[in-house]
């Protein structure tokens, strides 16, 4: 079959039903942006009391600006949800799944509140050391655990690891006899869930790279391995349905079928699992096409599901723990970025869209290109007279797929030096951000109170050459 380089992202014609053409193309739509973001009477963007054009000003663009204020509150309501909501059960607690978005500095955001942290590297359990997260109230997931990381996360006492295979059990049990250490452990169980979310996101059905099926007995193996290690202590199960889920009835299949698995091993083994791992996966709305839950009618949900199907099962309900990172981090971030080159171009029916070239692209932002994700913009420095008009914004990558925003309506006088705002970036955006066509990574700063910290300084061509042996 023929295909257009760009994929599904080329030639789509008209712009999605949800994408109504703005009354005025100068407001925000104030759900899908930070809290406290508005615009001056003069159009100019302002970010935790910041203008867009000081941001730029201080530290050039592209750049990822996160609202300091705004990513504590939501990590803060998601605590405080949780811990209301199963406060009559046995407890829950949120871990942040530092995947999402981490520095030494959110990390000590993160130790000043009181949250856990969910990580998955080697190199992400040392950021959040460094920022101060306590080593008891860190998890260690990943599906290919180097015995350099375990032994560093034992030594330094992490709190919880998460096993993903069943050759992992033994690799941990070895690495813990050698070292002297009793590390806690849960599996991962893949459940044949498959969340309502792209295929790449989706995480707990059995054909893919993560955990122990619950179907083909690997569970069943993975605990008899971890009970006859006198290493390693078992404290529960964990699964992970996906990403970007606007319901809790997905949340409720896991629980239906993870509250069963629990009871079966309990029985087994005549034991008590202390601990059930819920994973993340709630979703944000980028643009108006989205209606997510907010954090208490996902706790609420997630507790009453829990609560009726242990009761089912005649088991106690355990300890329970969330890992949100984009449900905190996305909506609390934002992308600017400055126009370029900007070109009409006409398709076939005589249809029109303006090409809006920023000077990022696919290195800082490769979710559309990777997931078909869709993104909302703004005219950032200035207000505009001029009607609106259907857009595509761009990157300056070689290759056609350096989409950014699909489709917005911008105004008709966009024009190269302006600003541009892309909001719910906060997540995934650096994590997955790359060196594509030797671009420098973006900073990471933080707004709050109309000042400016940097998280992350900008990458430089020095940087970039720096592990180049023959420059």
């Amino acid at each position: 079959m023929a295909a257009h380089e760009a994929g599904s992202l080329h030639a789509q014609g008209q712009p999605p039903a949800w994408l109504e053409v703005p009354s005025d193309v100068n407001a925000l739509l104030q759900p899908i942006w930070p809290a406290g973001t508005d615009k001056s009477a003069d159009g100019v963007l302002r970010i935790g009391g910041l203008a867009a054009t000081e941001v730029a000003a201080q530290v050039g663009t592209p750049a990822y600006v996160i609202d300091e204020a705004d990513f504590r509150a939501r990590a803060a309501d998601f605590a405080d949800q949780f811990e209301r909501a199963f406060a009559h059960l046995a407890g829950a607690r949120v871990h942040y799944a530092a995947k999402a978005l981490i520095t030494v500095g959110i990390a000590g955001w993160l130790a000043e509140d009181g949250l856990a942290v969910d990580v998955c590297t080697g190199n992400e359990l040392e950021i959040v050391l460094r920022g101060g997260i306590a080593p008891e109230a860190i998890t260690f997931h990943g599906s290919n655990k180097s015995d350099a990381e375990l032994v560093r996360a034992m030594a330094v006492g992490v709190d919880l690891i998460v096993i993903d295979s069943l050759g992992e059990i033994d690799q941990i049990a070895r690495l813990a006899q050698a070292h002297d250490r009793r590390p806690q452990v849960m599996l991962r169980c893949s459940i044949g869930i498959e969340a309502h979310t792209h295929e790449f996101i989706q995480t707990a059905h059995e054909d893919q790279k993560f955990g122990l099926s619950a179907a083909d007995g690997s569970v069943a193996e993975g605990v008899r391995r971890v009970l006859g290690h006198g290493r390693l202590q078992l404290r529960g199960l964990h699964t992970h349905i996906g990403s970007q889920i606007f319901d809790t009835h997905a949340f409720g299949q896991a629980i239906r079928r993870m509250a069963a698995l629990t009871a079966a091993v309990e029985r087994e083994h005549g034991l008590q699992l202390a601990e059930l791992g819920l994973g993340g996966g709630f979703g944000v709305a980028y643009t108006t096409g989205h209606d997510p839950l907010d954090p208490a009618q996902i706790a609420a949900g997630v507790a009453a599901h829990l609560e009726r199907e242990c009761r089912a099962e005649q088991i106690a309900v355990p300890h329970v723990t969330v890992e949100p990172g984009r449900a905190i981090a996305g909506p609390a971030g934002i992308t600017l970025y400055t126009v370029g080159g900007v070109k009409p171009v006409t398709l076939d029916g005589g249809f029109t869209r303006l090409y809006v070239s920023i000077d990022g692209g696919m290195s800082d932002n490769i979710r559309t290109a990777l997931y078909g994700a869709d993104y909302s913009a703004t005219l950032a420095s200035r207000r505009s007279a001029a009607p609106p008009r259907l857009a595509r914004v761009v990157g300056k990558h070689c290759e056609a797929g350096d989409i950014v925003v699909m489709d917005e309506y911008l105004p008709a006088d966009i024009a190269a030096g302006d600003l541009l705002a892309v909001p719910v970036t906060g997540a995934y955006c650096h994590s997955m951000a790359s060196n594509y066509n030797s671009i420098a990574r973006p900073p990471v700063v933080a707004v709050k109170d109309g000042l400016l910290a940097v998280l992350l300084r900008r990458e430089s061509l020095d940087d970039l050459l720096a592990r180049d042996l023959y420059s």
